[in-house]
């Protein structure tokens, strides 16, 4: 934790104050940003602010007292609900705009981590309370260049591991046969081997099961991969070092035959949606422009929409990425939520828009085609990190 870089954060958002709290861990992104030990035993609940100016303050019942030892600042001890409403009030006394882990609406429920009683309670002492959510950005989803690094590292491992996964698939799927399982079976072999390490998955979709973008083969249910099944392929892993970054990719293929041209047709807009997002954040870091995370969704998306497919457009266009593979910084949406967060210089995030539909449509089976790839902000630039599919892999 850096106190003055959060200070100064603090001083150039205008904010007075940046209000921690929690109870029985309901904000783990407290923990992080602080440094605490994630494990702790916490049963009470504390408090820790850090004041735009000055020394931060802390507040702690008196037989979890240690808890918040590990942090700079003066310390406050209390056992009764009325030795804490009176700390609190001379904790936040000077302090009017406070950030807190709070959301307006639950809009961006990934930072809305406050209860509404606590709310409530700040609120009465005459505070205006505002979302950290792009503090929140600034101090977990920005990246080192090490944690850069190693993004570029497992890129490479996986991009190569893909690509051999896609012929491995077509000789099987001619000669002895193969499923769904047992290709992610390989995959996840093949990621081992290369030191990778990642949660669940990968996923292999087959046929129908493409048109789910949450799809999960397992022995049970996995389906066979036969000469001229469409396939699904979304992976993503990282470095087994502290802070590694995570690269996920999602490519579309078809077994032992040409793409139909309806295949061709949904590719080809998936991917010229994709194209869009990409184009509008490099647009913008060219031109040193602020780019929320919503903007570039509906880059994306409108040029689903303007194709007719708005309705099987069922996600938001990308997420944030770090060493958690859904990280704490901006989504590109403005589906599931309205993301007002930046898209800021030295963060990671996928681009992945989709168009899936789940029972036959025009006379064709259930599909879905997705195109994912990552990006990387960098003060002056955005860039793709790793391959780019523009055409449907034919194996």
């Amino acid at each position: 934790m850096d106190i003055p870089a959060i200070q100064a954060a603090l001083r150039d958002a205008s904010l007075d104050a940046w209000l921690f709290y929690d109870h029985h861990h309901r904000d783990p992104l407290a923990y992080s940003i602080l440094g605490l030990d994630p494990a702790m035993h916490v049963t009470r609940r504390w408090f820790y602010l850090v004041p735009a100016h000055g020394d931060p303050r802390k507040i702690v019942h008196r037989i979890e007292a240690g808890r918040l030892d590990s942090l700079p600042g003066t310390k406050s001890e209390y056992s009764s609900w009325q030795e804490l409403d009176a700390a609190l009030e001379s904790m936040l006394a000077g302090h009017t705009r406070i950030a807190m882990q709070y959301s307006p609406r639950n809009a961006i429920m990934y930072v809305s981590m406050v209860d509404a009683g606590t709310v409530e309670r700040i609120r009465e002492m005459g505070k205006e309370i505002v979302s950290s959510a792009d503090l929140v950005s600034q101090f977990e989803a920005v990246l080192t260049e090490a944690q850069i690094a190693t993004h570029y590292a497992a890129q490479q491992k996986l991009d190569r591991i893909l690509a051999e996964a896609w012929k491995e698939m077509g000789h099987r799927a001619r000669t002895t046969g193969t499923d769904e399982f047992a290709m992610v079976t390989w995959l996840s072999e093949a990621m081992r081997r290369e030191g990778l390490v990642w949660e669940h998955g990968p996923n292999v979709s087959c046929g129908p099961n493409s048109a789910d973008s949450h799809y999960e083969p397992t022995p049970a249910n996995s389906r066979p991969i036969r000469p001229g099944d469409f396939i699904l392929i979304d992976i993503w892993a990282k470095l087994p070092t502290p802070g590694a970054v995570y690269y996920d990719i999602t490519w579309t293929g078809v077994v032992s035959r040409p793409p139909s041209d309806r295949e061709q047709s949904i590719f080809a807009t998936v991917t010229a949606a994709r194209d869009a997002a990409i184009a509008a954040v490099q647009a913008a870091y060219a031109a040193s422009k602020p780019i929320a995370g919503y903007e570039a969704d509906d880059a994306s998306r409108n040029v689903i929409r303007a194709a007719g497919y708005a309705e099987w457009f069922t996600h938001r266009t990308g997420h944030n990425i770090g060493p958690e593979i859904h990280g704490a910084g901006a989504h590109l949406d403005n589906l599931e939520t309205h993301d007002v967060r930046l898209l800021l210089p030295n963060t990671c995030f996928s681009v992945e828009p989709g168009i899936y539909f789940p029972s036959a449509h025009s006379g064709h089976e259930a599909f879905g085609i997705r195109s994912e790839i990552n990006m990387i902000t960098r003060p002056d630039k955005a860039e793709v990190t790793g391959r780019i599919q523009t055409q449907l892999v034919a194996i």
